[in-house]
């Protein structure tokens, strides 16, 4: 089991920035890839980045190419996503998640373990 719990969502103004954390206990949590997901009210769970359990190999969707970054600390068993230049499409809840199927993985049921989830919200 790995258990992963989410922090650093919160309001931020369009253009602005945060970073968000990807806390993970239980198991060998570099034997793992990571993603982060968004979902937004009445929209389905959408995919925004992953990481491979090296850190060398990321993978973004297009929307948010050039603003958000995946990147991880395995000796703080943590991954990050810094989000940039946030305009008002962005906002959602944001969810990490854990898989051993390799990186670029981009469907929700590829990933095993999930976290609790973060609000992102950016005003206007």
């Amino acid at each position: 089991q790995v258990q992963l719990a989410e922090s650093g969502g919160g309001l931020v103004q369009t253009g602005g920035s945060l970073r968000l954390s990807c806390a993970a206990s239980g198991r060998t949590f570099s034997n793992y890839a990571v993603g982060w997901f968004r979902q937004a009210p009445g929209k389905e769970r959408e995919f925004v980045a992953a990481i491979s359990w090296s850190g060398y190999r990321t993978h973004n969707v297009d929307s948010v190419k050039g603003r958000f970054t995946i990147s991880r600390d395995n000796a703080k068993n943590t991954v990050y996503l810094q989000m940039n230049s946030l305009t008002p499409e962005d906002p959602a809840v944001y969810f990490c998640a854990a898989t051993q199927l390799g990186t670029g993985r981009t469907r929700a049921s590829d990933y095993d373990y999930w976290g609790q989830g973060t609000q992102v919200t950016v005003s206007s």
